[in-house]
């Protein structure tokens, strides 16, 4: 059991690192007063957003919060 926990001690960290490191290559949501004027054209574009980069970055900051989140019960647990 020791050798297991140590293994998912080594897994949550590493998902630690990965999940801060999606968050901080987001951009930030706000673009100021160019963003509330443009935001029309956001709409428009918003049918592709789960294909471009910010949109994989959002898949990715979901599945390794979800896994950092269910590693940690896990580990708690034990």
């Amino acid at each position: 059991m020791g050798t297991f926990k140590v293994i998912l001690t080594i897994v949550l960290v590493i998902a630690e690192l990965f999940l801060i490191a999606v968050v901080l290559l987001q951009s930030g949501k706000s673009a100021g007063l160019s963003g509330s004027i443009a935001g029309g054209a956001e709409t428009f574009f918003g049918k592709n957003k789960a294909k471009s980069y910010e949109g994989k970055l959002e898949f990715l900051t979901k599945v390794s919060a979800g896994a950092f989140i269910v590693i940690a019960i896990v580990l708690s647990l034990l």
